[in-house]
């Protein structure tokens, strides 16, 4: 950190290789043991598959151009900010929103999930009350501070992977190739075509979050060498266990009947019993591995929350800190949206569905941010620079694509249920998206322009 009090402060050089993998890994490796399933009744295993490869390509091409803008603007608030700068204001505004619907509906989502883990090793305790117990805990954390988060992030990614190996090694063995290609039929391919467009969004929630590794490409040692490495190895995990899952739990006979929320035990358990300590073994490690992303995911939107209160386009008492310096009400107000959301394992679906749609904004938003930096501000400074600019085209086509299967696969045909009420996300999603724009235009406008006007005219403000 730097003591000059005129000179912005600069995070310190201390990652390498393995840190960045571990940060890649970690982040999402929770995704491995829920919610992807949900693709199974769309587009059957080879769809679900054929999903995932192309998922794969839109990930890697994303995170190699998306460390590009991390290094280049280190702001708090990320693709805001990158767009703010690269677009507009408004378009600032769109990119903030966009992560707060992909890291404000995914933790809910992983705590239903977390929930059925709990209600699968202790059946006493129901899974809606698991539930909200566990989002409780984390927001209480949240307020109070944690200490040695990164240590606790990688012991729970290796803890995860290990549950995952303990999952292949003692699921491949019972593998039913003709399981996996839904016995020559039908079942392999649900809906051709159309199912694979369909399992698009769940094939995302097995990538969902991994741009959370190029946020910390500003603290690797020699980025030029250290990004490409570390991230090529981390995509290359997640591949290989994406397609390990897969196999693995269509081969045991999981892709049929309805998707559950625990999906990586139940396989087991067909094969092994519900009370083996295998099954319940995979169960209890995977539990940690959730745990950790609820933990990392309900942290990154309290400082998203923060960051864009502080810019101006959130109400300015979710910028307020605690006297241990926590963002208090921007844990809060998110944090209680969020048990809400997570009242019922019935939401699930819709969750994922909402995340992957703010995922894919901010994803495009970031491409064309980054490709408008390119050509308007040749001589910024990047200390790592995208290979080649084929990488963020690449990006920005298959995400563009991969919002089109959404919209139109995916989005009137999940619901959700509110009040006895079974309301489409195609009213929800646009419905959110208005009222935010128009809390823009009404509120959020005047003040990000003041906000803007007095940072150009005092350095400190600049510097924050």
């Amino acid at each position: 950190m730097q003591d000059d009090p005129q000179t912005p402060p600069h995070l310190r050089r201390s990652l390498g290789v393995v840190h960045l993998w571990s940060i890649a890994v970690g982040m999402v490796i929770s995704g491995q043991y829920f919610g992807w399933n949900y693709g199974f009744p769309v587009a059957g295993p080879l769809g679900m598959l054929a999903a995932a490869a192309i998922v794969t390509v839109f990930y890697a091409a994303f995170i190699f151009s998306y460390a590009e803008l991390s290094t280049s603007i280190p702001q708090a608030d990320g693709p805001s900010g990158y767009c703010r700068r690269a677009l507009s204001p408004f378009f600032g505004f769109l990119a903030g929103v966009a992560v707060l619907l992909e890291f404000g509906f995914a933790p809910p989502a992983i705590a239903v999930a977390t929930g059925a883990y709990v209600h699968f090793l202790a059946p006493a305790i129901p899974a809606e009350v698991a539930t909200v117990a566990v989002f409780l805990i984390f927001i209480a954390v949240n307020l109070i501070g944690i200490a040695g988060a990164a240590l606790i992030e990688l012991v729970a990614t290796l803890l995860a992977l290990v549950g995952l190996a303990l999952y292949y090694g003692a699921g491949l063995p019972h593998v039913d190739l003709a399981a996996i290609a839904g016995g020559g039929g039908e079942e392999g391919w649900i809906g051709g075509a159309g199912g694979v467009l369909a399992a698009i969004p769940y094939a995302i929630w097995l990538y969902l979050g991994v741009e959370g590794a190029a946020m910390a490409a500003e603290e690797v040692r020699d980025p030029a060498r250290d990004i490409p490495r570390g991230f090529i190895a981390g995509i290359l995990t997640l591949a290989g266990c994406t397609a390990l899952t897969l196999v693995v739990t269509a081969g045991l006979g999981a892709a049929a009947g309805e998707a559950a929320d625990h999906p990586l035990p139940e396989a087991l358990a067909a094969v092994y019993g519900a009370s083996s300590w295998i099954s319940r073994g995979v169960a209890l490690i995977g539990l940690c591995g959730l745990i950790a992303s609820l933990h990392g995911i309900v942290l990154g939107l309290s400082r998203q929350t923060f960051a864009l209160a502080r810019a101006g386009y959130l109400p300015a008492f979710l910028s307020r800190l605690s006297r241990r310096g926590a963002p208090v009400w921007a844990v809060i107000v998110p944090g209680l949206i969020g048990v809400l959301c997570a009242g019922s394992a019935a939401f699930a679906d819709a969750l994922i569905v909402l995340s992957v749609c703010g995922a894919l904004m901010m994803a495009c938003l970031s491409m064309i941010a980054l490709l408008a930096l390119r050509r308007r501000e040749p001589a910024l400074v990047r200390p790592y620079r995208a290979p080649t600019l084929a990488l963020p085209w690449t990006a920005l086509a298959l995400g563009l694509f991969a919002l089109y299967c959404v919209l139109t696969q995916s989005l009137g045909a999940t619901a959700l249920p509110l009040l006895g009420i079974e309301i489409p996300l195609t009213f929800v999603l646009p419905g959110i998206l208005g009222a935010a724009c128009l809390y823009y235009l009404v509120r959020a406008r005047r003040r990000v322009s003041a906000l803007a006007t007095a940072g150009r005219r005092s350095p400190a403000a600049r510097e924050e």
